[in-house]
């Protein structure tokens, strides 16, 4: 007899920076709004009693926006576009600084209220969650409109979630019928309601492949689903081409995780004005080794060590490139990862300005080898560079 189908949710809050925003200035309501920027000047107050708000048009600088309002997405504002050219599309709109600590504490209230019905829960971020449903006796569309008013009830704010056999099609489900959305998905229902989508429907498939599976006639996930093995092979390896075909399939065995062990630790800082490499020397020296010190102390006070340390440069034609390493024993230790940064920085082209230089570390674990206490001198650092991270990522990503 075959077990009863799994039951798991993907519950994504509705442009959540923005709609925290909204509900501090409920009459920017259906108006095209940015969040980004943290040093641009929160409202201030007319004479009226009124407030101004800052305009895009109005930014300089060389922030990124965080989210948007639907509004402001549909004129083609979205999160991690520059402010600047944001302001080109939307000069009207309004920009509010980001306010993360108002974030987490809304965070920490949509997660409490969800787990105070469904406690199996595995956090992948600030905004969004999997629930494991399977266990509870209510019908799947019932439970899911009682997470909604739950959250709804202790936030204010609206969510979408999906509900799926597994977490591939729970997430894709989440993101059909935003805002405020609600899709429950039947197996059978896979070859009529997914496959229809566009291949980038599939968290893990990024702009990347879905360029190649393009040039290769893919668009739709039912024809990847159709597509040679050998043909996507030859392409993509086999791991990912194997991947590809199991996620158009709606084939994804992964559990809900409910720990909450990280699975990276990282810092980065988006420069006010582009540094070239050999000019500007002396400066990004300095950016580099508060990074390397502020990753480290963010391993120690978290109690992790790190096997892997990574590098990620944006240059001044928004290209991002990665490159990281892995260390022969755990580390927490600064000098120890500022060097393995460093090496990472010697495999990379350094003849275009910066925009962006981050560190990250991950292969976390809670404990270090027993012979870490001689790190400060440690053996060669093992060779483990690796491709851009975009390839990287695509190959590994799933959640």
């Amino acid at each position: 007899m075959n077990a009863d189908p799994r039951r798991i949710a993907h519950l994504d809050m509705d442009a959540f920076y923005a709609s925290v925003e909204l509900l501090r200035y409920p009459e920017l309501r259906g108006l095209p709004v940015g969040v980004g920027g943290r040093r641009n000047q929160p409202p201030t107050l007319r004479s009226d009693g009124s407030r101004c708000f800052a305009r895009l048009r109005d930014y300089q600088g060389r922030g990124v926006i965080t989210t948007a309002t639907y509004e402001a997405r549909a004129l083609g504002v979205h999160s991690g576009m520059g402010l600047m050219k944001a302001a080109k599309l939307a000069p009207e709109a309004t920009l509010l600084p980001a306010d993360f600590e108002a974030y987490r504490h809304y965070s920490r209230l949509f997660k409490a209220a969800v787990a105070g019905i469904a406690p199996k829960i595995e956090d992948r971020g600030i905004d969004e969650i999997y629930i494991d449903l399977s266990d509870l006796p209510d019908d799947t569309g019932s439970l899911a409109m009682r997470l909604k008013q739950a959250v709804r009830q202790a936030t204010g704010l609206s969510c979408s979630i999906g509900v799926a056999p597994n977490k591939l099609l729970s997430k894709i489900c989440s993101g059909l019928e935003k805002p405020d959305g609600l899709t429950v998905l039947d197996p059978v229902e896979i070859p009529s309601r997914i496959w229809p989508l566009p291949v980038r429907k599939i968290n893990g498939i990024g702009p990347k492949a879905t360029d190649t599976l393009a040039a290769m006639g893919i668009i739709t996930i039912a024809g990847l689903a159709r597509a040679e093995p050998i043909l996507l092979k030859t392409h993509f390896g086999l791991s990912y081409a194997e991947w590809m075909l199991r996620a158009a399939n709606g084939v994804d065995e992964r559990p809900v995780i409910t720990r909450a062990d990280p699975k990276s630790i990282s810092r980065e800082t988006t420069f006010e004005r582009d540094l070239h490499p050999r000019h500007d020397r002396a400066v990004l020296s300095g950016v580099f080794t508060a990074l390397c010190s502020r990753v480290a102390q963010d391993l120690m006070r978290k109690g992790y060590y790190c096997r892997t340390v990574g590098i990620k440069l944006r240059y001044d034609d928004f290209r991002t490139l990665t490159r990281d390493r892995t260390l022969p024993v755990p580390t927490a230790d600064p000098a120890v990862i500022r060097r393995a940064a460093g090496e990472c920085l010697r495999h990379v082209p350094l003849e275009r300005k910066l925009r962006l230089l981050g560190v990250r570390t991950s292969t976390l674990t809670s404990s270090a080898a027993p012979d870490t206490a001689d790190q400060s001198g440690q053996r060669e650092l093992a060779l483990g560079t690796t491709g851009t991270g975009a390839n990287r990522r695509e190959a590994a990503r799933g959640n």
